[in-house]
């Protein structure tokens, strides 16, 4: 009888899907010596999206982690070896062929990025062994790194940096140079005895917080930074009475059709959108950057903006337009639902057309949203509140509301922002015929 031979395997981060190069690695839910199964849960990461549970592929005992929580980990990275034994013994990353990263059901494959910085050392390396004199590669420095270098006549090869990956940074240039502090637009000149001097009072240090940013946050950050920068923003606004539309919702509450959801003005509002779509298609529609062109969606796959404790996350209603008013409620409750508790799925969290966000909720009027990235439309909707308002000549109170559209003015024009803000407002003045209009 043969005794099985244990072989290490190694589980790389897998290609989570929808363009994703890296995620953050939350926790284990495995140690050192723990025997896990096929496809048992091995650990969290956050992703732009969502947090994800892994899977192990393998069967065995874990034999080492190789990543800590916190970290951001690139796709293709090795994250924890396993000892199985459905095989011979073989180490980790000695086998002749290419590794590829893990595979989760439902992805594919992604190889692991480089940075910029590393594809440049890299190169320098391959381009001295193809040249028998090539020139010395040069150090690795942040701009500001190599400007206070220049100024204090360090030589950057003799600088050992500290910086992520080794990237040299002012704070060791200084070091190298032996200054504390950085030089005064007068370095370089000799100085003399009779040259007063009067140091500089020492400053207070400066109170603050830094606050490392990664997965939904960083995302976020790069998204808003992208749209902002490159879709040409413009909004319009309308502050309209809305007392219709909250009396229906009242209404609606206590009709069967909504048991088990609670309908709100939200639902309201969504399908005024999903009215002012047909009419307007140019607002569910992104500008190709590759062919000049304007592409039109046929779907509409409404984004709802959900505040959650992870930040931002903007979970999807697909085809919206073809649901009824309580299956489109129940849709808009239960992706909410599931973005703020960290249920959602990636897919769950891409591929919105159009946008709505609810700034109301914080009782704040309005605001100007900013585009998500490959929509060419965000509807904001502020508080309802009790405001003075004329009806028939005559002052009263009503409830009203202030709605603002941002539009990608490459491919939406003032005139078609207008006109559809225009049907949203009248849509939410006098919901029910348009509401029996699209039924």
């Amino acid at each position: 009888m043969t005794n099985p031979t244990r072989a290490i395997e190694e589980f790389r981060l897998p290609d989570l899907g929808e363009g994703l190069t890296e995620a953050d690695w939350v926790h284990w839910v495995v140690a050192v010596g723990d025997r896990v199964e096929l496809n048992q849960v091995i650990g969290e990461v956050e992703t732009a999206k969502a947090t994800v549970e892994l899977p192990s592929p393998y069967g065995g005992t874990v034999e080492e982690l190789l990543v800590e929580p916190g970290q951001t980990v690139p796709v293709g990275a090795p994250l924890l070896r396993i000892a199985t034994e459905d095989g011979p013994a073989e180490p980790a990353g000695d086998s002749d062929g290419p590794s590829r990263p893990s595979v989760l059901v439902g992805y594919g494959p992604g190889d692991a990025p480089q940075s910029r910085r590393a594809t440049r050392r890299i190169s320098a390396d391959a381009g001295r062994a193809r040249d028998d004199d090539p020139p010395p590669a040069r150090p690795d420095a942040k701009p500001g790194a190599r400007k206070l270098a220049a100024l204090l006549e360090v030589d950057l090869d003799t600088v050992t940096g500290t910086g992520r990956g080794g990237v040299i940074t002012r704070d060791d240039v200084r070091r190298t140079a032996g200054h504390g502090d950085e030089p005064t637009a007068g370095h370089g000149e000799e100085p003399t005895a009779e040259r007063p001097h009067s140091p500089a009072p020492e400053p207070s240090p400066e109170r603050t917080t830094r606050i490392p940013v990664g997965g939904v946050r960083k995302r976020t950050a790069e998204a808003v930074s992208r749209s902002a920068f490159t879709a040409p923003h413009a909004s319009v606004f309308l502050t309209c009475d809305a007392t219709a539309t909250v009396d229906l919702v009242s209404t609606l509450r206590a009709s069967p059709a909504f048991e088990g959801v609670r309908p709100t003005a939200l639902s309201i509002v969504t399908r005024a959108l999903l009215h002012a779509i047909a009419d307007e298609p140019s607002l569910n529609a992104h500008w190709d950057d590759d062919t000049g062109e304007i592409v039109l969606h046929h779907d509409v796959h409404l984004g709802i903006a959900t505040a959650t404790s992870d930040g931002l996350k903007v979970p999807v209603v697909r085809e919206a337009q073809r649901l009824s008013l309580p299956r489109l409620a129940r849709s808009i409750a239960e992706v909410a639902d599931r973005a703020r508790t960290g249920r959602s799925t990636p897919s769950e969290l891409t591929g919105s057309t159009v946008s709505v966000t609810n700034v109301g909720v914080f009782g704040v009027d309005g605001g100007t949203p900013i585009l998500n990235p490959g929509e060419s439309a965000i509807l904001a909707v502020g508080a309802i509140s009790d405001r003075p308002w004329v009806v028939d000549g005559a002052l009263a109170i009503r409830k009203v509301v202030t709605l603002s559209l941002s539009f990608d003015h490459r491919l939406v024009d003032g005139e078609q922002a207008g006109r559809a803000l225009a049907t949203i407002g009248a849509f939410l003045g006098d919901p029910v015929p348009m509401l029996l209009a699209d039924t």
